[in-house]
């Protein structure tokens, strides 16, 4: 038996409530209210009650009523109704308009109460996992339908300015002319190749387990270093890493570089084009298992109202660099993933703080 469930008890009489709840509170967790008002104050205040038995016959208010009334606002508590004898019309409109699980006459048995609210428990984590089951389909239905526009969009442009640089490419005799048309092609060809990389972590997130291993944050910073050198370099950004690493830490290494890179990529992107000053600091620290992981910047900021949206598939919060809209949130996903948490401060043109937490394996 499981004590962590909690449970409604109605009744106006006053012993059948001390009864109920003498019976059964080593059991469970047990809720008494002797009208419906105040049951409804316990139900607004314990989320988590998961089993709500009613008296039919009540002053004011009677179960099936009750039950009516507050099934829209409290879908989820499954509902017993206790009563002395049940008319096949009672039945109807229980079922009817109350949605109740299942009767119980009094005077009520321990062992039949138990039995029912075993059974009624069970209902109610198969509920619970069908409705999360449906929202995570919902949610499927949703990034499908945007990955409908996104091939239609994204992957079908660069492919058409390759066409269509090829048939003008045709008619040219100047090497000159073609290597004009080269250089567009390369953009076409450069932007396909992101939109193919931001798939590739898109679906390696949705792969079932982790591949663990040993991180050692130094050399995994010198790599992002070395990514990003010859770019930083001609760009005149000063890119610092700092690592403070002084236990083991183990995790996923793909993912883990899949969300540096996505950080430092757009804290490249999102610079002042015209600065003389343009610095990025990549820093790491290790403290009683966790990693904290800042990436920040001194480049144009995000917008306050939009930090809120940063993370969604698609969405865009500057034009400033052509992206495909999966990077940040292939980097939430990649955290949820990991057990971390990402938080976020920035400021327009004072830049931009990606913090990261992560616990070890």
């Amino acid at each position: 038996m499981d004590n962590n469930i909690e449970i409604l008890y109605i009744d106006d009489e006053y012993n059948n409530l001390v009864g109920f709840k003498a019976a059964l509170r080593m059991q469970y967790n047990i809720h008494i209210a002797s009208n419906t008002t105040d049951a409804e104050n316990i139900l607004m205040t314990n989320p988590n009650i998961r089993i709500i038995f009613c008296d039919q016959k009540m002053p004011g208010e009677n179960g099936i009523d009750f039950f009516s009334r507050i099934k829209k606002e409290y879908p989820r508590p499954i509902r017993i109704l206790i009563t002395a004898y049940a008319d096949m019309d009672t039945v109807i409109d229980s079922i009817n308009r109350g949605h109740i699980f299942r009767f119980i006459r009094k005077p009520w048995e321990e062992a039949e109460v138990i039995s029912c609210i075993e059974e009624a428990n069970k209902f109610f984590v198969t509920n619970s996992l069908l409705e999360t089951r449906n929202m995570e389909l919902q949610k499927a239905y949703e990034e499908l339908d945007k990955f409908a526009y996104s091939v239609s969009h994204d992957l079908r442009d660069p492919l058409s300015g390759v066409l269509g640089a090829i048939r003008i490419a045709l008619d040219f005799k100047s090497v000159e002319q073609v290597h004009e048309i080269l250089f567009l092609m390369k953009a076409s060809i450069v932007k396909l190749e992101d939109y193919i990389n931001s798939l590739r972590d898109y679906y390696l997130l949705r792969r079932g387990e982790l591949n663990l291993s040993k991180i050692d944050f130094n050399l995994l910073f010198e790599d992002i270093l070395d990514f990003y050198k010859v770019y930083t370099q001609n760009s005149g950004i000063d890119f610092n890493i700092k690592v403070d690493q002084s236990k083991t830490f183990i995790n996923d290494k793909s993912i883990l570089e899949l969300i540096l890179h996505n950080l430092v990529s757009n804290a490249i992107k999102y610079q002042k084009i015209d600065s003389s000053d343009k610095r990025i600091n990549l820093s790491v620290e290790t403290h009683n298992g966790d990693v904290r992981i800042l990436v920040s910047d001194n480049g144009i900021g995000i917008p306050k109202e939009a930090i809120q949206d940063i993370f969604r598939l698609f969405f865009r919060a500057s034009d400033q660099a052509e992206g495909m809209g999966f990077g940040l949130y292939n980097v939430k996903t990649a955290i949820q993933k990991l057990k971390g948490k990402i938080e976020v401060e920035s400021e327009i043109d004072n830049g931009s703080t990606f913090i990261v937490t992560i616990p070890s394996k």
